[in-house]
């Protein structure tokens, strides 16, 4: 497990946090959100990134919401960074999205289904950015050693990979928690999406589905097999998100929730390892 984290000027003790919106739905919704997740970070006194996509290339059906498009989103990304004080993160795919939210964010986001594009980790590495790799669904926990090399072949300043889930047949995901240890071993940061997790790809008439009740079990389960920070998509009203809204977490139920895995995080830092 990591003791900390650094990010621009800052070292922040772990876990980390990683908060926000599936995708900017609009700027006032944006912000709104962004200024809520900026006081329970300052009140809890908690290292929080705040996310949310600008685009969402992979949907599951051609009439669902994409978002704004990296011309209009990066500036609001831009405004909540400034407004909020908090560090942001983003989703790029391709080399010239990475060197322009690189100007803004200070972490960049590869999605689970590029983790394998080797030339989109190597441009987002080559611009002195954190990269946060989301693990694909169709890779083991062994197969990120790979993917942590070639970030770290082309310079990547730290390697993050957001764990959220393995396929399991059809239209369901499932959680191996030797994962968190095995990638650890990599050197790389292990960030827990628990919110992602409980998705069920393409589980309502040709879109994606979820299981939001599981959110709060996966997520102490991760905590408890020692991740060194957890992903959260969150909503105002998950029932009216234009993304991913089954899988969302209501947003009030934030601060209950960063109560329990504060708990069990702290325990488990606490606990000596086995030599086995």
């Amino acid at each position: 497990m990591r003791d900390n984290f650094r990010i621009g000027e800052q070292t922040r003790a772990a876990p980390l946090w990683i908060i926000g919106p599936d995708v900017i739905e609009d700027e006032g919704f944006a912000l709104e959100v962004a200024q809520v997740i900026g006081e329970v970070a300052k009140r809890r006194n908690l290292p929080i990134i705040f996310k949310a996509s600008y685009e969402k290339a992979n949907r599951s059906s051609s009439d669902s919401f994409r978002g704004p498009g990296l011309d209009a989103g990066l500036p609001i990304l831009a405004r909540i960074k400034e407004e909020t004080g908090l560090p942001i993160t983003t989703d790029i795919h391709d080399k010239e999205q990475a060197i322009r939210a690189a100007e803004v964010v200070d972490v960049l986001q590869i999605p689970a289904f590029l983790c394998r594009q080797n030339s989109l980790l190597e441009a987002s590495a080559e611009t002195g950015k954190i990269v946060n790799l989301k693990k694909g669904q169709f890779l083991s926990p062994w197969d990120v050693a790979s993917r942590v090399n070639v970030l770290k072949s082309a310079g990547a300043v730290d390697v993050w990979i957001t764990e959220r889930g393995s396929s399991f047949g059809y239209q369901r995901l499932v959680n191996d928690f030797r994962a968190i240890p095995i990638t650890q071993e990599t050197g790389a940061a292990l960030i827990f999406d628990a919110t992602h997790s409980v998705q069920t790809p393409g589980g309502i008439d040709g879109v994606s589905g979820g299981e939001r009740q599981f959110i709060p079990v996966l997520a102490r389960a991760a905590a408890a097999a020692g991740a060194d920070g957890f992903f959260f998509e969150v909503h105002p009203d998950p029932d009216k998100a234009l993304c991913d809204g089954p899988n969302a977490l209501p947003l009030d139920q934030l601060d209950a929730l960063l109560n329990q895995l504060e708990a069990v995080a702290r325990v488990a830092r606490e606990i000596p390892p086995l030599d086995l």
